[in-house]
This record gives C-alpha cells, structure tokens and sequence, in this order.
C-alpha cells in the first residue's frame, strides 16, 4: 500500500521525550483512498515498512502541521 495515498492518518504513541527520533510510534489509525479504514493488520505492516513516513507524521503532529 503507498503511503501517500493514505488519508486521516492518526500517529500514536509519540513521546517527546524520543525527539527527533519519535521510536514508539505507529500509525494508530488511517483510510485508504477510497475511505475506508484500515486493519489492525494493514496499519502494523505499513508502520514497520515506513519508518521513515511515521516520524515524519510524527514531527508534523507535534509541530501543529497535521
């Protein structure tokens, strides 16, 4: 699944403390392109295969952009 074509994309488990770094978080919820939510399953796959697309997520919710 591409990442880009993901929409409502909530980010959990962001600490602070982790900064820059953000190590414990994961994409806690988001939608496909046609809307519909995605699995527990689908969410954990595209969290370890884009750790680069969750700390960048990350970074934007603490920083207001998300």
């Amino acid at each position: 699944m591409n990442v880009n074509e993901l929409t409502n994309v909530t980010i959990g488990g962001i600490c602070t403390a982790d900064y820059p770094d953000f190590v414990d978080a994961y994409i806690e919820s988001a939608d496909d392109m046609r809307g519909n939510p995605l699995s527990d399953e689908q969410l954990e796959v595209l969290t370890d295969d884009n750790p680069e697309f969750v700390q960048a997520q990350a970074h934007d919710e603490i920083m207001g952009w998300a």
